[in-house]
């Protein structure tokens, strides 16, 4: 039986007062995503995406939108508190420095105390604090969150079991105590023949498909014309078989997140059509590796890849080559990985 993916979330049994996190990757905010916030929110504080008006101000160029940041210092918390149920309250949400386009935040949070909710589910007060590249802190978050215990929550996954072994921990103990996140095998740890089920999932949204559509210049009506859809007879444009491999790739990261480029694909094959509403889940096969001629510090990994729908439909399967680190010489460490 295939084992979970890279594990990725920390259970309320264990998380406990004291401990301390470093959440990997880093994010940097573009002025495009500080554009979008705030007219997706409907956002009239022009000094977000008038550089001339911001010219003007204390701030000389676009300051970034509060609640960008506020969104992204939760989110990027999701590989060690993802199996959250919800945030009970907030007390403190402080923004201490400014963010602009083209800085980088990171998030560190520590476990302030802990507490039991029912007998599925137990509470943690968190700090989590933001800082840029340089070092400078940006925000300070103090909130409380549910967490499921390691049994309980609708994640489980039915035949499969959690990866334990050391090459699958989810963090990192640092000389300081702390934890910092990590995701990814290294070329020594991926051995032919084993298989990943990979986590999470992830649905396909009508909008997000058009959107892709569009964006690749893929304009055949069934991407995007419903009255053309429905003459195929199809409930919906469907979404576009690119975009399906790029989500089934992508599903695929939390295992190969050391990959540090994809050579190719060879023996594509397409199965059930992708509809808006569709559920991916993911799971690769080890086929080999060999270690690169041209990069003493890289293997190659040949990997089958499939992806299948919630009725365990297959819709689309593929193998690739990848260029993946070795344990030693590699940017994780210099980088703060």
């Amino acid at each position: 039986m295939p084992g979970c993916d890279f594990n990725w979330a920390m259970t309320s049994g264990s998380v406990a007062a004291g401990q301390r996190f470093v959440h990997r990757p880093g994010l940097t905010f573009s002025q495009q995503d500080n554009v979008q916030e705030a007219l997706d929110s409907v956002n009239s504080a022009m000094v977000h995406y008038d550089d001339c008006y911001a010219g003007l101000t204390d701030w000389k160029r676009p300051l970034m939108v509060s609640t960008l940041t506020l969104q992204r210092l939760v989110g990027m918390t999701a590989k060690t508190f993802g199996r959250r149920r919800r945030i009970v309250s907030m007390s403190s949400i402080a923004l201490t420095r400014p963010m602009f386009g083209g800085d980088t935040l990171y998030a560190e949070t520590e476990v302030l105390g802990t507490g039991p909710v029912d007998a599925h589910l137990g509470r943690a007060s968190l700090l989590t604090r933001g800082f840029n590249q340089r070092g400078e802190q940006v925000a300070e978050l103090r909130y409380v969150v549910e967490l499921w215990h390691g049994a309980a929550g609708p994640d489980a996954v039915a035949g499969a079991s959690a990866a334990t072994e050391e090459r699958f921990l989810s963090h990192a103990r640092r000389d300081d105590g702390a934890w910092v996140e990590q995701t990814g095998l290294f070329f020594e740890d991926l051995r032919q023949g084993e298989t990943f089920v990979h986590s999470p999932r992830k649905t396909l949204l009508a909008e997000e498909a058009t959107l892709h559509a569009l964006r690749a210049m893929e304009w055949q009506p069934q991407s995007h014309d419903h009255a053309f859809a429905q003459a195929l007879g199809l409930p919906a444009p469907a979404v576009p078989q690119t975009w399906g491999i790029a989500v089934a790739v992508a599903l695929s990261t939390r295992t190969f997140g050391r990959v540090t480029v994809n050579l190719g694909w060879t023996d594509v094959e397409f199965g059930a059509d992708l509809m808006p509403g569709d559920t991916l889940e993911a799971r690769s096969t080890v086929e080999g590796t060999r270690l690169s001629g041209s990069r003493p510090d890289q293997g190659v990994v040949t990997v089958l890849t499939e992806a299948r729908n919630q009725r365990g439909e297959m819709v689309n399967r593929y193998r690739r080559a990848l260029m993946v680190y070795r344990r030693g010489t590699n940017p994780y460490a210099r980088a703060g990985y």
